[in-house]
């Protein structure tokens, strides 16, 4: 079926109040009557109003519409084999119909329903939440405290934003980019149906020194002209503290040093590497003496970088 907006249609926000939906629904119901308008679509539109205002003057109708999502108007899309009107339809086919039609089905599953003495139970909305780490919180775990506002309908038909505070443990070896679920922390369910989930798209602070691939981790090493040409033992620092890394002579710039299992934890109770990146530096100020040794380096040696160009 293809999916109409019905917020759109009528003019107004999602959060807008059933009054707001009524006031918008009877301007736009004036303004299109057929023995009114003297727009040649005037008719359809009337009729697409008064399917919009429908469905959301109804407050359950108008909370199982919310739950579908949204998409783009026109858009072709089949509501979720969980959603409400399939549950309370008792396995409704939503080949073939409408947007109209499957709110007609909801209105007898619900009628159905309230004959046997209860309501449908509404599941609760989703919602996504994002939430910046540290590099050091992904690889040890950290608990957080999560604080967001979700809409909830009150007992006259206003739709509030209400408060939603709670802490949450992420666990060791979480990735940047990584939507972690938390099953029940979404959106209050009504007449029985279960709490929506809260999903979090989790991104690392950006580190002031390494950089973060999967649970890969990389950091630039400056040597000196002297270390990479005749190697060395430098220091290292790693999440877990500072480590020695063999520097092997005549290293190139840009070249990759790997230190084993000193990345971030994976769910196999491995780590992924640490990659060290050589950066050849030289002094932006060399003293005297720097410069007289440069200086004698340069009239001894024989080597030239540039020679594959020739």
């Amino acid at each position: 079926m293809k999916y109409k907006d019905y917020y759109e249609i009528l003019g107004v926000a999602k959060t807008a109040s059933q009054d707001e939906i009524k006031k918008a629904y009877r301007k736009l119901a004036h303004q299109y009557h057929p023995d009114v308008s003297k727009d040649p679509a005037g008719e359809e539109k009337f009729k697409e109003i008064g399917e919009a205002y429908a469905t959301l003057k109804d407050l359950e109708k108008r909370a199982a519409y919310d739950e579908l999502g949204r998409y783009p108007s026109g858009q072709e899309f089949k509501p979720p084999p969980n959603w409400s009107g399939s549950q309370g339809g008792q396995g409704y086919s939503f080949d073939d119909v409408d947007l109209a039609d499957l709110f007609t089905s909801f209105t007898k599953a619900r009628q159905g329903g309230q004959h046997q003495g209860h309501k449908m139970p509404i599941p609760g909305q989703d919602y996504e939440l994002a939430i910046q780490i540290t590099l050091e919180d992904a690889y040890h775990g950290t608990t957080v405290d999560l604080s967001f506002t979700v809409p909830e309908y009150d007992a006259q038909g206003q739709l509030k934003r209400v408060p939603h505070t709670f802490k949450a443990r992420i666990p060791k070896g979480v990735t940047d980019g990584q939507k972690m679920l938390l099953r029940g922390k979404g959106g209050k369910g009504a007449n029985g149906g279960a709490n929506g989930n809260l999903y979090l798209n989790i991104s690392f602070i950006p580190h002031r020194l390494f950089r973060v691939v999967d649970h890969d981790i990389f950091i630039d090493l400056p040597l000196t002209v002297t270390e990479a040409a005749l190697g060395a033992t430098v220091e290292v620092p790693t999440l877990e503290g500072a480590v020695n890394l063999k520097v092997p002579a005549g290293i190139a710039s840009g070249q990759k040093l790997r230190i084993g299992k000193r990345g971030l934890p994976k769910h196999n109770q491995e780590n992924g590497d640490l990659f060290a990146i050589a950066q050849i530096v030289v002094p932006a100020k060399p003293s005297d003496k720097e410069r007289e040794l440069f200086k004698a380096l340069s009239e001894a040696s024989i080597f030239n970088p540039r020679a594959h160009f020739e």
